[in-house]
């Protein structure tokens, strides 16, 4: 015969159940009744909610401007408080198309207000990105990138950036001419709308849908600038060297890399300091240059101490980050081409050499603490050279006016 099996409750549980029959109540009756009044209570909520967002958007459709006004500022506090499904319900409601013809009111608390209640709703909410763009927000966007009112003009550049996180809103985006506005909020904007503008950019160059170009070279100094000022291995220095990464695949954007205060340089220091993606992208920017013309660019890279980097990325980098140092590695060497003892054959030879003095079990991870050797070797003969070089150079005069 089968037992039935008992269930267990905490001691608390037993305690107030044992109570409650004490006082003559029925626990599954208790349990039952405050279930239900729970579900009552999230029905009655739900309920307001919906009342709200549809007295919000009668206002909005049919109030006057300063009501209009009033009620975008009450989406935008409800939003901003509430859930993904609010964000939802508010866009199926019909808010977002009166939100953005208030964009293109003469009332500049109008674009505001409108402004900061489409971006939240476009939040972790695709859905509501892709009717804000089809609503025709991107063109009054556009224009406040134009405005000489900052504030306004940082709000449009985070919405711009909102809204091409969502992969079918690039391609209207890329082709609206934001692209030239937003670099220039890179030379002059505050520093949370350069670090919105290189997001935005960033997410509009992997659009694959344009086959134009949306950068051109005078976005490169304050790129090279941000990535000097910026944490190597941070999300935005990726963002930024995939951009210059992009640029130097054209001859004005390398030029405009060599001529930037420091341009080479930071590449280099990305390459020693960065993340694994920075250092793929800062790698591939100094590979592009080098191939374009190993005569005009190889000394350049090689003055800036670009080897130890190098070294080290063959052994610790992505996949595609070890091909490109090593094929870097090649084309910065003194021998002639048919001469040279290409990275791969080097692995190869430390790799046999490792495979002798501790078996090929232990191979990989021998030859792989040989490489880190050497690199370290390398590192330090490339500071002494440096040292030197430094110590018999004479300073230039820096005017002082």
């Amino acid at each position: 015969m089968k037992r039935k099996s008992k269930t267990l409750q905490s001691p608390d549980r037993e305690r107030r159940t044992e109570k409650m029959r004490h006082e003559g109540e029925n626990p599954a009756e208790t349990s039952t009744t405050s279930t239900t009044a729970a579900d009552q209570e999230e029905e009655s909520w739900n309920q307001r909610k919906q009342a709200l967002i549809e007295d919000l958007c009668e206002k909005l459709m049919s109030g006057d401007l300063q009501t209009k006004i009033e009620a975008a500022r009450d989406i935008r506090k409800v939003v901003k408080k509430s859930s993904l499904k609010t964000r939802s319900k508010f866009g199926a409601s019909g808010v977002i198309q009166p939100l953005v013809l208030m964009l293109v009111s003469p009332s500049l608390d109008a674009r505001e207000a409108s402004l900061l209640a489409l971006l939240n709703l476009a939040v972790r909410n695709e859905r509501n990105k892709v009717k804000i763009v089809t609503a025709g927000a991107i063109p009054p966007l556009v224009d406040l990138l134009k405005f000489q009112n900052g504030s306004l003009r940082e709000l449009a550049t985070a919405a711009i950036l909102t809204l091409s996180a969502a992969a079918p809103n690039k391609p209207a985006i890329a082709v609206s001419g934001a692209a030239p506005l937003l670099v220039q909020i890179l030379h002059s904007g505050s520093v949370q709308g350069k670090v919105d503008a290189v997001t935005a950019l960033h997410y509009l160059s992997t659009c694959t849908e344009n086959s134009a170009p949306i950068l051109d070279a005078t976005a490169v100094p304050p790129l090279i600038n941000l990535l000097k000022e910026c944490k190597k291995y941070s999300k935005f220095a990726e963002k930024a060297t995939a951009l210059l990464e992009i640029l130097s695949n054209s001859e004005e954007g390398r030029i405009a890399i060599t001529n930037s205060d420091g341009g080479i340089l930071t590449l280099v220091e990305t390459v020693e300091d960065g993340s694994l993606i920075s250092t793929q992208h800062a790698v591939g920017a100094l590979l592009s240059l080098c191939q374009s013309s190993r005569d005009k660019y190889r000394e350049l890279i090689l003055k800036e101490g670009a080897i130890p980097g190098l070294l080290r990325l063959t052994v610790e980098g992505t996949f595609e980050a070890q091909e490109r140092a090593r094929t870097l590695l090649d084309l910065l060497r003194d021998t002639p081409q048919e001469k040279r003892l290409s990275s791969s054959v080097l692995e190869k030879i430390v790799y046999d050499i490792a495979a002798r003095v501790d078996g090929a079990d232990k191979a990989a991870e021998t030859a792989k603490r040989l490489l880190q050797d050497m690199v370290q070797r390398s590192m330090e003969l490339s500071m002494t050279r440096i040292q030197r070089r430094a110590a018999s150079s004479t300073p230039s005069k820096i005017p002082t006016s």
